[in-house]
């Protein structure tokens, strides 16, 4: 299976690259900005982009999703975010964006599947109010992707536009600290973790 990290944009956003193996089909979440950072990957690996998939809506993890022709995913409470500059906050730190690409909504415990990979839906509220992890499935391989929820020694931060501390701690230890403890966490921004790490060490948990 490929899974490729690809920091992208000023906040260094971490775009990921999935497929299951060499000219598959790829999934593609949170691609921030630079899209040809993560065209150079999908082209090394001779894959098609078939789906987008946003943690949540803020901009730097969304400014790429028109860039790949394929429908974009995102949890139906942020679903408006894609469209409002100023929910999405690019009307307030950026150039102003709205996706025109299919958006298609998730909701808890849904399975995203695609060429041989299947994604659960956690809703993980409390950075946005539709916040998500990416469970994997298939193939199983103990890896979530956190988005802005649960960082390497850290969590999303929750004084935006629909955040909510104390939510976003519940919420993390109720579905992602329970979890394997051997699951690798591959967050929006920074570097790579596992649960036991965070519950071990995480001074927010």
């Amino acid at each position: 299976m490929i899974i490729e990290n690809i920091p992208v944009g000023a906040l260094e956003s971490n775009c990921y690259v999935l497929a299951s193996g060499e000219g598959k089909e790829a999934i593609i979440i949170d691609p921030g900005a630079e899209e040809r950072k993560i065209r150079n990957v999908l082209d090394r690996h001779k894959l098609k982009p078939a789906i987008v998939i946003n943690t949540h809506g803020h901009y730097d993890h969304i400014g790429a999703d028109d860039k790949f022709g394929v429908p974009v995913y995102i949890h139906k409470l942020d679903s408006a975010m894609l469209k409002d500059p100023m929910l999405n906050l690019s009307g307030m730190f950026s150039l102003a964006y709205g996706v025109k690409s299919e958006i298609k909504t998730l909701e808890e415990n849904q399975i995203i599947a695609h060429d041989g990979i299947e994604l659960k839906v956690l809703h993980i509220p409390g950075h946005t109010p539709g916040g998500i992890a990416l469970v994997l499935m298939k193939p199983d391989k103990h890896v979530v992707f956190t988005g802005d929820t649960l960082f390497c020694q850290g969590i999303g931060r929750s004084d935006l536009e629909g955040g909510d501390g104390e939510l976003l701690v519940k919420a993390i230890k109720e579905k992602l600290l329970r979890l394997p403890s051997d699951t690798v966490v591959y967050p929006g921004h920074g570097p790579s973790t596992t649960i036991e790490e965070e519950k071990r060490g995480n001074p927010y948990l």
